[in-house]
């Protein structure tokens, strides 16, 4: 049967969801979280841009492909890229048909630089994109805490430096008012981005993009933990974010600590919060995921007890150079 590639409208999110769920189980999409995603980057006063494709055969999606432009890692010029074909219909020109759709597009465009991913487990992927002129050039890692197998913690206080406090994110709004609490929670929140190990310079988030963030159908604001001083500056912070399938899985956001108090401990006095509030749940299992290079998370990962799984490689195409990067930063 004839294979057709067209633009994506929202009727098709349901079948892309399924498509997507298929070609990697490990990774939950529903039709709500891709729309929920699309207006998100079509309302960025950033000016940011998506465009979206499937593959019909016989009436069927039987592919999925999308480039988009992302808000925390903004460039005019930069691109990320995705092409999905569920395994009953990969080799069979699929993923062919869409990544013309997308080459011709993002060259219209004059796109410099796009990024891609592929699971390292997944080695036709991988071949899909290198065969294409992408090259690797970072890793992260999923790594998977089982909270049946965790020892529950004692009271996560005592281990933090004098003078901090833990507290959720909405009882610190509540003692500091609302604009207060997350432009504190939006400095931390920006230099932990900011000095992350990433091959792409984080764009500051904007006021506007925090209450946004914060207003995604999978935040858990009881599980966004503050490390907090008597002044009402944030420390550190760590994220707890709901599965959009399984109840029973929740999935670590942003923990960093600023860099005033870096090396006492915060992180990892969060982490173990983090868990508790998670077993109160009935949370079963943790998920979290680290670049390869950020020795010093993946080491507090590990003494909590999460086990590595198959690494999520990052992929590019093209380059955009050090002076163009660093002008991403601005507001």
């Amino acid at each position: 049967m004839t294979l057709h590639v067209r633009d994506a409208t929202r009727a098709d999110y349901p079948a892309v969801a399924a498509v997507m769920q298929a070609a990697d189980p490990r990774r939950a999409v529903t039709a709500e979280l891709l729309e929920v995603s699309a207006q998100k980057v079509r309302s960025s006063p950033r000016g940011l841009h998506l465009h979206q494709w499937v593959a019909e055969r016989g009436g069927e999606i039987v592919g999925f492909a999308g480039v988009a432009q992302w808000a925390g890692a903004h460039h005019p010029d930069r691109y990320h890229a995705v092409i999905t074909v569920p395994p009953g219909h990969a080799r069979r020109g699929v993923g062919t048909a869409l990544a013309g759709a997308v080459r011709a597009h993002l060259e219209a465009r004059g796109a410099r630089e796009v990024r891609a991913a592929a699971a390292e487990d997944q080695p036709h992927a991988v071949a899909f994109l290198t065969g294409r002129g992408f090259r690797e050039v970072s890793r992260e890692v999923d790594h998977v805490l089982t909270l049946d197998a965790h020892p529950a913690a004692e009271p996560d206080r005592a281990r933090l430096p004098e003078g901090l406090r833990i507290v959720a994110l909405p009882d610190f709004i509540a003692a500091q008012g609302r604009t207060a609490a997350l432009e504190a929670f939006r400095a931390t929140f920006n230099a932990a981005r900011a000095d992350e190990p990433r091959t792409v310079p984080a764009a500051p988030y904007t006021a506007e993009e925090i209450e946004e963030y914060l207003a995604h159908p999978l935040c858990l604001p009881e599980g966004i933990l503050l490390a907090v001083t008597g002044a009402g500056e944030v420390a550190g912070l760590t994220e707890l974010w709901l599965d959009p399938a399984e109840p029973e899985r929740l999935h670590t956001g942003l923990t960093g600590t600023a860099r005033a108090w870096r090396g006492r401990g915060v992180a990892t006095a969060l982490k173990r919060a983090a868990l508790e509030v998670a077993r109160a749940r009935g949370t079963r299992e943790i998920w979290t995921q680290n670049d390869l290079t950020n020795a010093p998370m993946l080491a507090v990962n590990a003494r909590l007890g999460f086990r590595p799984q198959p690494a999520l490689i990052q992929f590019r195409l093209g380059e955009i150079g050090p002076a163009d990067a660093e002008a991403t930063n601005d507001e």
